[in-house]
Order: structure tokens, then sequence, then C-alpha cells
């Protein structure tokens, strides 16, 4: 007999049985279920087997949280149901079919970014380091001396040295450094395109290919187009009775989306027409070269457009008069928008953000939001200490979420009990007025929680520990409050 056999039993009848289940798979801790009538799952039955810590429904999929024995139970669970498991992707698939057109938007960009974050942080990371060896002035590396004459400010502060400045050894592993930071945002539309391709099941080396073209030496670098366009010294391509801008779309990510998208589809459409025979030689060509001229004569120039249109607006609102504002209202709703899902439509913003303004006021925010609802899961955790079953759920919630993953604080605690939530919300919202007031700037995406300091600018490093501390105590104390008072408590 398997360790969770009669849990699983009891999970399949309170989901509704096996013909309810349209597909299940399991990821880390959770079982992740498709189910052709949610209606039919009993939440509150389910959550009374011992083995369940709690349930959400996300992304058209009802998760229910088991914990690390989660592969032992997802085991005994197929043995007892009949049900044969499928892949993560087929789940996901499944689950897409029972949203809105809206949430399949965001998925579908969602799925597009989640390959590529990994390296954005690691980008970020490089960054923040070489700003700390060659942008930072420390008073023990002494005062800068230019032509034998100390340097001041204009406040007439002494400017101090910084590191590069003083060690060759660091100052050569910042030029090092530069090779992969160089690499991670000037070429990450090579990254988008295959990430498009790959998403969309069609000839991923093309999709490289593609984003290739986008930043190739040949062309114009995107970071000198705007000078280059104003004294009219653009190079072109000049096919006689018309010419083509010869330029580049480094950082770019919208131009790079849309090009991955037409390539995409232009070759799922040749595959439904040209013969198997003769298709390795055609659908590739009729795919890559369509592709690559929209891409730089009518995609590559709409989404440049709409991508510094998205820019200038978020812009404005963080550096514009009513930036306290803008930053408490974004704090506010960021953990609203993280369960329904819209949240993954930042990564895009936050990209272009750091390509057109060379860092993001948006993202910080997003770490705090994090952290913001990590600390009100981890108050709930201390004041249910003493319920195993309670604290089992809330404090691996807690640490997930001060580790940037806020779904099992957000959906297993915070929505259950809608006290914490609201604690949180609050926090984030303080801390988010507090981090635009005062033009708190990340270099690139980091890890969204704790470690997020390690992603900021280090002008901005200060304040953005004083607002974490924000989102630390004030959660936690409203936490605590609510709890005594009653207040949003819904049933604690």
């Amino acid at each position: 007999m398997g360790k969770f056999q009669q849990e699983a039993k009891d999970l399949l009848q309170a989901v509704g049985g096996k013909d309810n289940i349209s597909a299940v798979t399991h990821c880390a801790t959770r079982m992740r279920f498709v189910l052709n009538d949610d209606s039919k799952a009993d939440v509150k039955s389910i959550e009374n087997i011992p083995a369940v810590k709690g349930t959400f429904t996300n992304a058209g999929q009802f998760q229910v949280i088991i914990g690390n024995d989660v592969p032992i139970f997802y085991n005994d669970f197929t043995a007892v149901s009949g049900v044969e498991g499928v892949s993560k992707e087929q789940v996901k698939a499944a689950g897409a079919k029972k949203q809105n057109k809206l949430q399949q938007a965001v998925a579908f960009l969602a799925e597009i970014f989640t390959p590529i974050i990994p390296a954005i942080i690691v980008g970020g990371l490089i960054l923040g380091f070489r700003n700390i060896l060659e942008q930072v002035g420390m008073p023990w590396l002494g005062q800068q001396v230019l032509d034998g004459v100390k340097v001041f400010d204009t406040d007439g502060n002494p400017v101090w040295n910084t590191i590069t400045m003083v060690s060759p050894f660091w100052n050569g592993v910042n030029h090092f450094l530069w090779l992969p930071g160089e690499a991670i945002f000037h070429f990450l539309p090579v990254g988008i395109t295959w990430s498009v391709t790959r998403k969309l099941g069609t000839t991923q080396i093309l999709g490289i290919i593609l984003g290739i073209t986008l930043v190739s030496p040949q062309l114009l670098n995107a970071y000198g187009a705007a000078s280059a366009l104003a004294t009219g010294e653009v190079p072109q391509w000049d096919f006689g009775f018309f010419q083509v801008n010869m330029i580049g779309y480094q950082a770019q990510v919208i131009p790079a989306l849309l090009a991955g998208l037409a390539l995409a589809h232009l070759e799922i459409f040749w595959r439904k027409r040209i013969p198997e025979v003769v298709s390795m030689i055609f659908v590739p060509f009729l795919s890559l070269i369509p592709a690559l001229i929209l891409a730089h004569t009518v995609l590559g120039p709409i989404g440049w457009t709409i991508g510094k249109a998205i820019s200038s607006v978020v812009l404005a609102g963080l550096t514009g008069s009513f930036r306290w504002l803008f930053g408490a209202i974004f704090g506010t709703l960021y953990a609203p928008l993280v369960v329904t899902g819209l949240h993954h439509m930042s990564n895009a913003i936050d990209t272009q953000l750091i390509a057109d303004a060379g860092g993001t006021m948006l993202w910080p925010m997003i770490a705090l939001s994090n952290i913001a609802q990590g600390s009100a899961v981890l108050a709930y955790y201390f004041s249910h200490r003493n319920n195993e079953k309670e604290a089992q759920i809330s404090l691996p919630a807690a640490i997930s979420a001060y580790l940037g993953v806020t779904e099992p604080a957000l959906f297993g605690v915070n929505l259950k009990y809608v006290y914490p939530f609201v604690a949180g919300i609050i926090g984030s919202g303080v801390a988010g007025l507090l981090s635009t007031t005062f033009g708190v700037t990340a270099n690139a995406i980091g890890v969204g929680g704790l470690p997020g300091f390690l992603a900021i600018q280090s002008k901005s490093m200060l304040m953005f520990v004083v607002c974490m501390a924000v989102a630390i105590v004030v959660p936690m104390v409203l936490t605590f409050t609510f709890k005594k008072t009653g207040l949003f408590n819904k049933k604690d």
C-alpha cells in the first residue's frame, strides 16, 4: 500500500472523480489538475485531507499544495485513479483552453519571457557589480586627482576614487564582465525570437538566425539611432527606387517579438501547403526571408514605436510630479495582478525601460510587493505556529515569497484569510510610494524578493533597503493588528 493511497482516493473523490479530470501533473510542491467542471471540486473536503496544505486556482488549473512529498503522492494518485499523468506543458495547454483571450495572451507572453529571465537576472547582477567597481567612490581609496589638482563636486565635496581607478586587477575584471553583460542585453532579441519559435513549436535555429539579423554588426546600433536619424546619417540598403534604413534593434523587445511571431506563423503556414518531400528546402527559405524583410521594413519600426510609447508613458508615471501616487497605486495593485496572472506583462515593460532609460524603477516595486506578501504570511505563521498544519503551509510560503515566488503565499494563505493579503498590499503600497518618490532604480530584473537588492543601482541601494524595511514591518504589524481586531478577517 502506498504512503498516500487513502489520501489519494479521498482527493480523487473530492475533485469530482476520474471523469472530471481532463489532465493532471505535478510540479515541485503541487498537484496540478485541469478539471472539466471546477464546480464539482469540494475544496473544503480537499483541504481536510491530512496530506493537503491548501488549494488555489490559477491559469485554468486547480492546484493542490502537497509539499515536498508531491512526487510520491502523485504516483499513488495515478495508481488509484487510473488517470494517466501528462507533462506540465500539456496541462498548461489544457488549462489555457479555459482562459479568456486576454488571459491566453498574457500567459503566452509569460512563457516567452520565462526561459530568458535567468539570463536577465545574471545580467542585472553583473551590471550591479560593475557599478560598484566603476561608479562608487570610496573615501578609503583617496580623492580623485586630475592634472595634479584634487577633484571636488559642485557642492564642494571631495570626489573619491573608485575601485577601477586604483586597481588594475579589478579594472580588468570590470572590462571582462562587460562581455556577458553586453551579450545578455544588447543581444536580447536573439533570445526572444528563439523563445517564440520554441513556444510555437517551429524551427528554433531559424528564430536564432532571425534574432541575429536584428542585432548584426552590419546595422547601425540601436543606441546610436536617435542621433543618426536627427542628422540624417543613417546607413541604408539602396534598392534603386526605394531605400530601407539599416537600423539594429539591440535590447528591443517588441520588434523582436513581432518578428519572431511573423517567422513562426509563416513556417506554420508553409508547412501545411508545401509537400513534405521538398519542405526541408522551401519552408525555411519562404519563412525566414519574408520574416526578415517584414522585420526591417514594417514590424521593426512599428514595434520600436510601440515600445517607445509604452516606455514613455510608464516613465512619465515613474518620474512625473505624481510619481508618488503612481508608486502607491502600482505597489498596491501588483499582488492583485499576480492573482489574475496579468503581472507577466511587467517583464516586457521592465526590459523596454532598461533599454530606453538604462534601468527600471518599476521592478524594485515588484520586489517590494513580493517582500510585503511574504512578511504578511510570516506574521500569520507566528500567529499560528502552534497549529502544525497551518505552520507547514505558511512558513514555506513566506520563504518562497521572500525569494520571489508569491503564489504559495497568496493562494495558500493570504487570499484564503484575506487580512494578510490586505496587510501585504497596504505595506507594498507604502513601500512603492517611497520607492518612486526617491527614484529607486534597478539595473535589470533580479530575484524579486530579499535578494533583489543585488540588482539595484548603487546610488539607490540605501533607499531600497529602507523600502525593504517598510515592506517587512508594515505588513507584519498590520497582520497582527487585523487578526487581533478581526478587521478583514474572513475565516481565521
